[in-house]
């Protein structure tokens, strides 16, 4: 007798039957020797109707596509993406409603079960191995022990285990879970981190850009005071060449009525001379009378 094959029997029979299955599946291994086998199938939970309908689902492409995207999402989420992160909870959404739509017939505490067992799906990848498997035993759980069926962890089809193989039992899953917990609440820390350093980097970049900035506008203002002084003191020399040019102009003038007048004061001394010889000769003449 196999665990496998026994607990496939139990999760895709009727819930009704389930227990006096169950029973009489542990009694045959117990007659055969399998005292192991035989508590571990005793220790497997009779499905809730939340559990049945989604073990009924187990080969649905939506449940697959919910599995997936829980691994989609814890990828998104440790890289800080997001964009992907709301695209995929989106589409998790959608999965979700899909579903439910499809068991419209359920009452609404039923669906309310559902609801939290299919998050629970994409949010604990434990609970998407036993959706996939349909061995769902209960829905959701605020204190999440009761998310596995007893004795069962997901695993490949093989033999009857040894008579010295000890079952799982929730103090293990337990254990698995806090190891969990404790390796989300390091990444998380990581994250928060590597958050927190990139704001400083961040922090000091828009210092620096800040600094610049303030380095620019006082570059900006002083260069505009610079093209205002030089503006000032192009039109200073302008008035100053314009001013000596006059001032050359004038002295040119100048110089030539200087000139002029020379000329002039030469041309009457020379009269003024020839006068004087013709006086004397005149004054000479009257003597001689």
């Amino acid at each position: 007798m196999d665990f496998d094959q026994v607990a496939d029997e139990l999760y895709a029979g009727d819930p009704a039957e389930f227990v006096s299955v169950r029973n009489q599946r542990a009694k045959e291994a117990k007659a055969a020797g399998e005292a192991a086998l035989a508590e571990r199938i005793r220790a497997l939970r009779k499905p809730t109707l939340a559990a049945t309908i989604l073990n009924r689902r187990a080969g649905s492409p939506e449940l697959a596509e919910l599995a997936r995207l829980g691994d989609d999402l814890r990828k998104a989420h440790s890289a800080l993406a997001g964009a992907d992160l709301r695209k995929l909870a989106r589409r998790r959404q959608e999965l979700v409603n899909r579903i439910l739509r499809d068991e419209r017939s359920m009452s609404e505490p039923v669906t309310r079960e559902v609801e939290a067992t299919l998050e629970a799906v994409v949010a604990d990848p434990e609970v998407a191995a036993l959706a996939l498997a349909g061995r769902l035993s209960s829905g959701a759980d605020s204190s999440g022990d009761q998310w596995l069926t007893s004795g069962f962890t997901p695993q490949p089809k093989r033999k009857p285990a040894p008579e010295r193989e000890k079952p799982a039992t929730v103090s293990h899953l337990d254990d698995r879970r806090k190891a969990k917990r404790e390796a989300a609440e390091k990444a998380d820390q990581e994250r928060t981190a590597r958050a927190r350093e990139e704001a400083e980097r961040e922090e000091k970049r828009i210092a620096e850009f800040n600094r610049l900035r303030r380095e620019a506008a006082d570059l900006a203002k002083a260069r505009k005071q610079a093209e205002i002084d030089l503006s000032r003191a192009e039109r200073r020399s302008e008035k100053a060449t314009e001013k000596a040019n006059d001032l050359r102009r004038r002295l040119a003038d100048a110089e030539l009525e200087e000139e002029t007048a020379n000329g002039e004061t030469a041309a009457a001394q020379t009269v003024l001379d020839d006068l004087r010889g013709e006086a004397e000769r005149v004054d000479e003449a009257l003597e001689e009378f």
